[in-house]
């Protein structure tokens, strides 16, 4: 556990200064698009130094072609798969800039049982760093009933989605607060 620049607790998931596969979950940042499912978007994820800090890039291209639209980086919050409880946390912070495109983050529960459900929250990124602040409750659930689970959270996702054509995104620190 860390403390925000306020004071505030929190789980740093990953700031991007260690090793790829030294995350604050154990796992690592794993990227994949709608060919999993018969799609044709494109993603690249790599470290990079940008404007001054470590930072995950995603770059892709985002096709609805064959049924797809989206690319995503992912990280399981466990590194046996398993479920976590961030009960004690009130949201995501992502410190983040982009091309001021629509970013969403999903999260994956014990309720998310087929691969097309989630909780999701939404952001634009900005041109200049700034840190992005998700509360747990602007999380809507996408095929599925089930509120938000925060005692059983499995993995946290970012994701350009639905929206044709290209797509990057600096991720420079994840994390969960008690704001």
């Amino acid at each position: 556990m860390t403390e925000t620049a306020t004071g505030q607790p929190a789980w740093c998931l990953d700031d991007f200064t260690q090793p790829a596969a030294a995350t604050g979950t154990g796992t690592t940042w794993r990227c994949f698009t709608d060919q999993v499912m018969g799609g044709v978007s494109r993603a690249q994820a790599s470290h990079e130094q940008l404007a001054g800090n470590a930072a995950l890039l995603l770059r892709g291209e985002v096709s609805l072609a064959n049924n797809g639209g989206f690319v995503q980086v992912a990280l399981d919050l466990s590194p046996d798969g398993g479920f976590v409880d961030v009960s004690q946390w009130s949201g995501v912070a992502l410190t983040v800039r982009g091309k001021e495109q629509k970013w969403h983050v999903h999260l994956r529960t014990a309720d998310c049982r087929r691969p097309w459900q989630s909780y999701r929250a939404g952001f634009t990124a900005p041109r200049e760093w700034s840190t992005v602040w998700l509360p747990f409750p602007a999380f809507e659930a996408h095929r599925l009933e089930a509120p938000l689970a925060t005692t059983a959270m499995r993995r946290l996702g970012i994701i350009a989605i639905g929206e044709p054509g290209p797509v990057e995104i600096a991720v420079a620190r994840v994390e969960l607060r008690a704001n």
